[in-house]
């Protein structure tokens, strides 16, 4: 028996894999998407409940090595999204190499990871988004997670100039203090969240409308860039 996202496939849906889909802007991200239209195959350590058009695949990404086998049986993905991610925060004299080993793993290996197993068989016009942060350019009791999201920066903009010749378009959007699960992490309790200059956190649909349109046809022309949505927290 077919799946559902098979099926919208052979009606020529487009196919998207979202990582971190179980929650926070990942699962809004993979909601925007399949409200758009597209059908969307999810990775996670947890299987969320998101309906039809929706493929679950359990997926470690703090093992890069075991993703292209994961990924190996998924189709032709007009889209990868890498928003899988968390944060451990720590003062000088108090950083842990294993925090920055591991955060790098999630947020960059993986992430080269699943471009390398995926792109070369995305179709011209493809996307890839990347899901940064804010806090990139740095921040105090930050500085191993700004640093792992800085580095998808440079590579987002390396493979913008790589991609470019076959329309393939590779951006970071970077939000600030998120209304997410992670904030509530035990992990980063050394620096508990800011709200912003708007008085409110980022909503994650916000920060999912916009990945929807620069993943839409309408992002066909943007590329290379990073995308911040703050609350008016860089201000």
């Amino acid at each position: 028996m077919s799946t559902a996202v098979e099926d919208a496939a052979g009606k020529g849906a487009r196919h998207a894999v979202v990582t971190g889909c179980s929650s926070g802007i990942g699962k809004a991200v993979a909601e925007r998407l399949l409200a758009d239209g597209w059908t969307v195959t999810g990775l996670s350590r947890s299987e969320p409940a998101l309906g039809p058009g929706f493929r679950w695949l359990h997926a470690d990404l703090s093992d890069p090595a075991s993703l292209a086998g994961c990924v190996a049986g998924v189709g032709i993905a007009d889209a990868l999204v890498h928003a899988a991610g968390y944060q451990r925060t720590a003062v000088l004299g108090e950083l842990d190499p294993e925090a920055l080993a591991g955060m790098f793993t999630v947020h960059v290996a993986a992430a080269s990871a699943l471009a390398n197993a995926l792109v070369p068989h995305m179709p011209d016009g493809g996307r890839v988004l990347l899901i940064g942060s804010r806090t990139s350019t740095g921040s105090p009791g930050k500085s191993q997670y700004a640093a792992t999201k800085a580095a998808l920066l440079g590579m987002g903009r390396s493979w913008a100039q790589e991609l470019a010749p076959r329309g393939i378009t590779v951006n970071v959007l970077s939000p600030g203090p998120t209304d997410t699960p992670m904030l509530a992490d035990p992990g980063r309790a050394a620096t508990p969240p800011k709200v912003p200059a708007l008085g409110k956190l980022v909503d994650p649909v916000d920060v999912a409308a916009l990945a929807g349109f620069l993943l839409g046809d309408h992002g066909k022309s943007i590329t290379g860039q990073n995308y911040v949505i703050c609350g008016g927290a860089s201000l």
